[in-house]
């Protein structure tokens, strides 16, 4: 256990441009704060900037709705051409409420999320939507990569994104790409206090890191990353797509 955890903002980064390389952006950004990236930070940045940098952003000019998305439409009064979207980058539809006009998609990466994770909010123009990255896991390499090689930093990254719970009203940040860490830690097996062994649980530590980190990055306040110091992760190859729970598993499946 950690006995004492920081979490900084990351603030100045500006508006990040397909092409940008993610880690640089960052790394200039912190350090103009007078801020430098340490050997066992957990770096926590928001899937938008990631999105954007990769050129995962349509304009909804360019998408003609399918008949499936109008009909949904209709009954939600969302963007038929949003919903499009969404419907293309499903990869298995979970649930589909025709009296709501609720979507909840299965992505390729295998997230149960609603609308796949396309959204409309903090972009450029209010025609554009962002969609998740192709492979986050992959992405979050890359950014780790790139503040290694800019600090020498040894450090773990997480992509976050806002998703919706079971059982839970409200949303909250999860990792969709994890790099450098274990996403969860293991207690199977082991005694608690009354002696008794742990059978079931495993706590999503990567989930934990990527919700707090939502405290100081927030929805509105154009804070894309945070870096979380003090946290002892377990170095190891976690990818996201651990923390997705087997279809055989999953009651809401």
């Amino acid at each position: 256990m950690s006995d004492e955890i920081r979490i900084i903002p990351i603030r100045g980064v500006g508006e990040v441009r397909p092409g940008d390389d993610v880690a640089a952006v960052l790394v200039e950004a912190f350090e103009a704060q007078g801020q430098r990236f340490e050997s066992g930070d957990v770096l926590v940045v928001t899937q938008k900037i990631v999105s954007k940098a990769e050129g995962r952003i349509v304009d909804l000019s360019t998408v003609t709705p399918s008949e499936q998305a109008l009909e949904i439409a209709k009954v939600n009064g969302r963007d038929a051409r949003q919903i499009e979207v969404a419907l293309r980058e499903t990869a298995k539809i979970v649930r589909l409420d025709m009296q709501r006009g609720i979507l909840i998609s299965e992505t390729r990466h295998g997230f149960i999320c609603a609308n796949a994770g396309v959204d409309g909010s903090n972009l450029d123009l209010a025609t554009e939507v962002s969609m998740l990255p192709i492979d986050s896991d992959v992405s979050a390499d890359g950014i780790r990569a790139g503040v290694r090689e800019r600090t020498g930093a040894e450090i773990a990254v997480i992509i976050s994104d806002t998703f919706g719970r079971p059982w839970r009203t409200g949303q909250t940040n999860v990792a969709i790409g994890v790099s450098g860490m274990m996403t969860v830690h293991d207690y199977r097996g082991q005694t608690d206090s009354a002696g008794l062994v742990l059978v079931v649980t495993e706590i999503a530590v990567a989930d934990d890191l990527a919700s707090a980190a939502e405290l100081v990055t927030g929805k509105l306040d154009r804070v894309p990353a945070g870096v979380i110091r003090g946290y002892a992760f377990q170095p190891g190859e976690g990818r996201a797509t651990h923390l997705v729970r087997a279809a055989e598993f999953d009651m809401f499946r």
